[in-house]
């Protein structure tokens, strides 16, 4: 059975595409099949497999999730593979940042997604689909949480992490009504400097949060690591560009207990 999990946080700048990239990897790497979908007009997720010049022609095409989303087809037929076994992904375009008007005239506009996916997700081709969503609240992160099955909420260990999150929590509440299955996973802490005041803040406020709402703190953290940023630069996964690296390894980590908690 597929399971599909989405990343989503309406702060930038939290680490959700780089965290989705390197879980679908790690993933990947675990033997699992996995499609990632990138729902962000920045394009980082797809930029982290593929370089500029060939994202840029993948959306000249029309070979990206824009296209597929505004004309209502199969997301089957978007799929490319990347070069990792086992992992491909629905790649963005720079055409997103229109999408909220795209869908403004569509019959049940809070479904498109869930729709297209369809056909993709009962086939069982994958064991995950990981969906990149944009740091917005609006009728497209909607379709991204109906879609899903889980939510996971990257938080960077930041003065400014927090910011927000409050109102992730309550626009969760109104997709609830939607597609009452939705469930939070879990926050994954990202950008973590353990030698800074303000993480052991950022952790004391989420794990209060944990005992109040019993909304899950994964016990793995993802510390600031300058690999991270020169994987990036060459449009690769950490693990892919350092395995040894100790951001590859936070990684796995956090993708073993998102496996974990996806199937208890």
């Amino acid at each position: 059975m597929t399971t599909v999990i989405c990343f989503a946080n309406n702060k930038g700048g939290s680490g959700k595409s780089t965290t989705c990239a390197n879980v679908g990897y790690s993933m990947a790497a675990e033997g699992k099949k996995v499609l990632l979908i990138d729902g962000d007009m920045q394009m980082n997720l797809t930029l982290s497999f593929f370089d500029d010049e060939a994202s840029l022609e993948m959306a000249k095409n029309g070979e990206n999730l824009y296209t597929a989303v505004t004309k209502q087809r199969d997301l089957a037929a978007f799929i490319k593979h990347t070069e990792y076994e086992g992992l491909d992904i629905i790649p963005s375009s720079t055409l997103m940042s229109g999408i909220e008007f795209e869908l403004f005239t569509m019959w049940q506009r809070e479904l498109i997604l869930r729709q297209g996916l369809k056909a993709v997700k009962e086939s069982g081709k994958y064991d995950y689909i990981l969906i990149d969503a944009p740091p917005t609240l609006g009728c497209w992160v909607m379709n991204i949480l109906c879609a899903s099955d889980f939510l996971i909420i990257p938080v960077e260990a930041s003065p400014w992490g927090l910011f927000g999150l409050a109102n992730m929590f309550e626009f969760c509440e109104k997709v609830k009504r939607i597609s009452p299955d939705l469930t939070i996973l879990g926050v994954a802490v990202t950008k973590v400097n353990d030698r800074k005041n303000y993480f052991k803040q950022t952790i004391d406020v989420l794990s209060e949060l944990e005992q109040e709402k019993n909304i899950r703190l994964f016990r793995t953290y993802i510390r600031i690591d300058s690999t991270i940023e020169k994987s990036q630069d060459e449009s690769k996964p950490v693990m892919a560009y350092k395995k040894v690296s100790r951001a590859a390894q936070e990684y796995m980590a956090l993708a073993k207990e998102v496996m974990e908690y996806a199937h208890r």
